[in-house]
């Protein structure tokens, strides 16, 4: 009798970890090319931070130069007057209208800076997500693996879950909805 229900219960075992392992494959598929599109998606936004960064430099340079302009520019004036007291009234005119026009174009540079250092860090914000969601599906595709191995249901289901919650997270990223979590980032960071 054992030969028998041994004859009944293999094919019920192989059908079993076969739709275990089309599920796995499903999954991995699924996952994979999600992960791949958010990479590529990654890949310009890590361009485009890039690019902020450059810009928030050169402005911060520039900020700096004219700094560095209306410092000597009040130190000339300052020696102006000293030496010759209102011996020179137009000269000295000159140098506190050069001052006065970098004070105001120091506070127009700053401003764009700010500007390239907030888009810069708002940008970063989304590749931060790009970057938790590529880890958690390449920990769900190994899980998956790890399944296809052990045939365990409640492995695909976790390895599943851990796959969801990347393309959670990656699909806000694409949206441009912060799902940034800081506690996560604290932990890999």
């Amino acid at each position: 009798m054992s030969e028998i229900a041994e004859t009944i219960q293999e094919p019920l075992e192989q059908a079993d970890k076969s739709k275990i392992n089309s599920m796995v494959a499903l999954f991995v598929a699924i996952t994979a090319t999600f992960m791949a599109l958010c990479n590529v998606k990654d890949g310009n936004v890590v361009q485009a931070m890039s690019q902020a960064q450059a810009h928030s430099i050169d402005a911060w340079s520039y900020f700096q130069a004219k700094s560095t302009k209306q410092s000597l520019a009040e130190n000339t004036l300052e020696m102006l007057k000293l030496q010759t007291p209102r011996a020179n009234d137009s000269l000295i005119k000159k140098y506190e209208d050069q001052i006065a026009r970098y004070e105001k174009e120091k506070n127009e540079i700053k401003a764009q800076a700010e500007g390239f250092t907030k888009e810069y860090d708002d940008i970063n914000l989304f590749d931060d997500q790009f970057d938790m969601t590529d880890a958690l599906l390449t920990i769900a595709i190994a899980m998956f693996g790890i399944t296809a191995l052990t045939q365990k249901k409640w492995l695909l289901y976790f390895s599943g879950a851990v796959s969801l919650l990347g393309i959670i997270l990656g699909l806000a990223a694409f949206l441009k909805i912060s799902l940034h979590s800081d506690l996560i980032s604290k932990i890999l960071g």
